[in-house]
């Protein structure tokens, strides 16, 4: 275990005392800072080597997008031990996001509640800082739409970011179920998602001959989808040989906690609430996409096992935010280790 991860127990206490986007952005410079001394590291091992979207990963845990949203510590979240680190949201323009407050804690139900809104720096600044990274960790740019660029010209934004970002990204992943940006999740109805891969694959063809590298592309989904809507997207997803997708993105459903003075706090609530319905979206994933395309689990990872079921559901690698928040790094070691035990 590293020296944060058996320190964590004592900081947490301290930092959900103060604001959580206080404490967030504490944090990541606070991992900054550590890394510049030397003092992450982690020993937990991933079971070998895993390869999928044509990379070679060094274990199966990632750490999601949202919690590195501008690429600031990507070399300081490699060192601690994960595989692989996912930045963003990014956005071509900068942009603030959303007012504050808009992070709230549920400590009852191990939840979380977002409406950030993809404030970040900008994907031209994000790249800047891509190249300067000192570790050779695969790194995935998650991508969106400033908030203000209308639906119709949604796809405009998307392009820009996958030009920017296809020189210094291992994969690139298309968010496009985030509840955060109004009508973002529109894009996920099935024309507007075979028109939105139908302008990205076509220019990650060009791209790739500019480059002379692949880099595949994957999309994010959202865990409030019908049936028949999962089943539109991976009739899309099929066509359009996606190289992957992210199963599940934040839920705006309240379900699993009614009651709770933050329940009607408008956002995204992730952790523990929506472990069980993100691990169903992947396993009806599995069923219906072509064996080919991987799924990247993530939502409601807090233990070990909960990584365990949705690797039997079907997903290939994957990733963890909210319970990094209510576990610490000591949930890297528990994941890891679960995934080599029931290898």
């Amino acid at each position: 275990m590293s020296l944060v991860a058996s320190l964590y127990p004592l900081l947490k206490p301290l930092l959900f005392k103060l604001d959580p986007e206080v404490a967030h952005t504490f944090t990541v410079k606070s991992m900054i800072a550590a890394h510049k001394l030397g003092l992450l590291g982690s020993k937990a091992q991933g079971a070998g080597r895993i390869d999928c979207l044509g990379l070679k990963f060094p274990n199966a845990l990632g750490l999601a997008a949202g919690m590195d949203k501008s690429a600031s510590a990507v070399d300081a979240w490699s060192a601690l031990g994960f595989g692989f680190v996912e930045v963003g949201t990014l956005t071509p323009r900068p942009q603030p996001g959303n007012p504050k407050p808009r992070l709230f804690r549920l400590p009852e139900h191990r939840a979380l509640i977002n409406r950030m809104g993809f404030n970040n720096v900008g994907i031209h600044a994000a790249v800047a800082r891509l190249k300067q990274r000192s570790s050779k960790s695969i790194v995935g740019v998650n991508i969106g739409k400033n908030f203000d660029t209308p639906n119709e010209r949604a796809v405009d934004d998307y392009l820009a970011c996958l030009k920017a970002a296809y020189e210094v990204a291992d994969y690139i992943a298309v968010n496009i179920s985030s509840p955060n940006t109004k009508g973002l999740r529109d894009l996920q109805g099935e024309e507007s998602m075979r028109s939105l891969l139908g302008a990205l694959k076509q220019e990650q063809a060009a791209l790739e001959q500019q480059h002379g590298k692949h880099v595949p592309i994957v999309v994010k989904i959202a865990p409030d989808l019908e049936d028949v809507h999962i089943e539109a997207l991976a009739r899309v997803f099929n066509e359009m040989a996606v190289e992957g997708i992210i199963a599940t993105n934040t839920t705006i459903s309240r379900a699993a906690v009614v009651g709770h003075p933050l329940e009607k706090e408008a956002g995204g609530l992730s952790g523990a609430p929506v472990t069980q319905r993100s691990t169903e979206v992947i396993q009806a994933f599995r069923r219906l996409l072509h064996n080919d395309i991987p799924i990247i689990g993530v939502g409601g990872i807090m233990n070990g096992q909960d990584a365990i079921d949705k690797r039997n559901a079907g997903a290939k690698l994957v990733q963890i935010y909210s319970g990094l928040v209510y576990a610490g790094p000591a949930l890297m070691d528990d994941v890891l280790q679960t995934l080599d035990t029931n290898h």
